[in-house]
C-alpha cells in the first residue's frame, strides 16, 4: 500500500481538489460551491451535493451579513465551538449559544418545552438589536420555534441555516422553514448536524470572493 505524501498545510487544498474531481464537472455559482465542497469535506458525504437547498441568493446574503457584522446564534455547544469565532470577530460578529444557560434550563422545565425552543427565543432578543444568522444543528424544535416567530413577524433573521439531524420531526421542521419568507440554507432530509451547521457558517466566513 502506498500513501500520497502531502504537507500538513496542503491537506485541505488537496482534499478540495479530490472533491472537485469526484464531482465530475458539477459546479455551482459561488459562494454556493464553496459551501457544498466544505460540507462534503467535513462529512466525506457526497449526498450534500444533492441535498443542500439554497433559497434565492442565500449564500451571497449570508456572506454579506457576516461582513457587515452579523452575529450567529446556534442551538448547540458543538456548533458554537466549531464556528471560527476569531475570524467572525474581525467582521464585528459574535457567536451565541444559550442552550445551557441556567435560566433557559429552568424556563424550559417550567414550560414543558425543549431548551432549544427557549434558546431560539433568547436568540430573537439578539436579533432585535443587530442582524443574526440562526444556525440550527440539532433540534427540530429550534427550527419550528424560529418558523413560528418568523411567521408571527416577531423576528426577521438575516439567514437561517437549518441543519437538524435525526428521525423525529427533522424532515418536517425543514419543510416548515423552507416555506418561511427568509433566506435559508438547508440540507433536506434527515442529514445535517452541528458539524454541518458550523461548516456552512465557516464557509461563508472564509469565503474570499
Amino acid at each position: 500500500m502506498t500513501f500520497e505524501i502531502v504537507k500538513p498545510e496542503d491537506i485541505e487544498k488537496r482534499s478540495m481538489e479530490i472533491i472537485t474531481s469526484e464531482l465530475g464537472g458539477r459546479t455551482w455559482p459561488e459562494p454556493q460551491f464553496s459551501i457544498v465542497k466544505r460540507c462534503i469535506h467535513t462529512s466525506a458525504d457526497f449526498d450534500y451535493a444533492d441535498n443542500l437547498v439554497f433559497s434565492p441568493d442565500a449564500a451571497e446574503i449570508g456572506v454579506k451579513a457576516i461582513r457587515k457584522g452579523a452575529d450567529i446564534v446556534t442551538d448547540t455547544k458543538m456548533a458554537a465551538a466549531g464556528i471560527n469565532k476569531r475570524k467572525l470577530a474581525l467582521y464585528g460578529g459574535s457567536v451565541h449559544c444559550f442552550i445551557s444557560d441556567e435560566d433557559v434550563v429552568a424556563e424550559a422545565k417550567e414550560r414543558g418545552c425543549t431548551r432549544a425552543t427557549v434558546s431560539m427565543e433568547r436568540g430573537a432578543e439578539v436579533a432585535k438589536m443587530k442582524p443574526v444568522i440562526f444556525a440550527v444543528g440539532n433540534a427540530p424544535t429550534a427550527l419550528i420555534r424560529l418558523a413560528e416567530m418568523i411567521d408571527a413577524g416577531e423576528i426577521k433573521p438575516a439567514l437561517v441555516v437549518g441543519a437538524p439531524v435525526g428521525f423525529v420531526n427533522v424532515v418536517e421542521s425543514k419543510e416548515i422553514m423552507m416555506r418561511c419568507d427568509v433566506p435559508f440554507i438547508i440540507p433536506k432530509g434527515r442529514k445535517g448536524g452541528s458539524n454541518i451547521a458550523a461548516t456552512i457558517c465557516n464557509a461563508m466566513i472564509y469565503y474570499k470572493g
